[in-house]
């Protein structure tokens, strides 16, 4: 028998700090147990770099799959994404707030976090914030024609991976598409395959 552990003690469990070690499987024990979201929201302040940018990893999973699960931690993962630091938690922590329902302060307010984080080092983190920038258009439109200046700033002067996303987010922007994290949505399938088939599931025995 598998042998049950706290969700952080899953979270703990990987080779290296930037690595997704088993946060899949954290994510699936929140969705078969929304109890456990509190766990899970707690790992985000965790001193252990590897452990946070986890969590922001299996958090975005289950807001893709659950969003209603997330939903009433808003508050506190706006105060989150002020504070983020290491560079996993801030890339996924920032793809699952501006997947959140936002008020037009809100977005104002995360637009300027994520602006702030163009500037990183990362280049994943600017890819990922230009993705965020983006998606915030879809709750303030009024952001819009400043969001499409920066992006084809951004797409000629970034990053090779900046100037792809660029591109592809100004195509979307300009024709309407759907801007949604395209990583979030096989995980949110896989996720959805294996509710329904529980025994593919990880060993991992979920706390209860």
């Amino acid at each position: 028998m598998a042998k049950q552990v706290e969700i952080r003690a899953i979270l703990a469990d990987a080779r290296n700090r930037i690595g997704p070690g088993h946060a899949f499987d954290a994510a699936m024990c929140v969705l078969e147990n929304p109890r456990l979201v509190r766990q899970l929201i707690e790992c985000l302040w965790d001193e252990d770099e590897g452990v946070a940018g986890r969590a922001a990893d299996a958090l975005e999973t289950v807001a893709a799959e659950s969003p209603q699960i997330v939903a009433r931690w808003k508050d506190a993962l706006l105060g989150r994404l002020v504070e983020a630091g290491p560079i996993k938690l801030r890339w996924h922590l920032g793809l699952v707030v501006t997947g959140m329902r936002l008020t037009r302060p809100e977005c104002r307010r995360v637009y300027g976090v994520l602006q702030g984080w163009l500037d990183h080092k990362s280049s994943i983190v600017k890819t990922c914030a230009m993705q965020g920038i983006a998606e915030l258009t879809r709750q303030d439109p009024s952001l819009k024609d400043e969001v499409l200046d920066l992006l084809r700033v951004l797409s000629r002067s970034g990053t090779p991976a900046m100037r792809a996303r660029g591109r592809i987010l100004i195509e979307q922007l300009e024709k309407g598409k759907d801007l949604t994290w395209v990583r979030a949505k096989p995980q949110a399938r896989k996720a959805t395959r294996l509710l329904n088939w529980p025994g593919k599931r990880s060993p991992v025995r979920c706390p209860d």
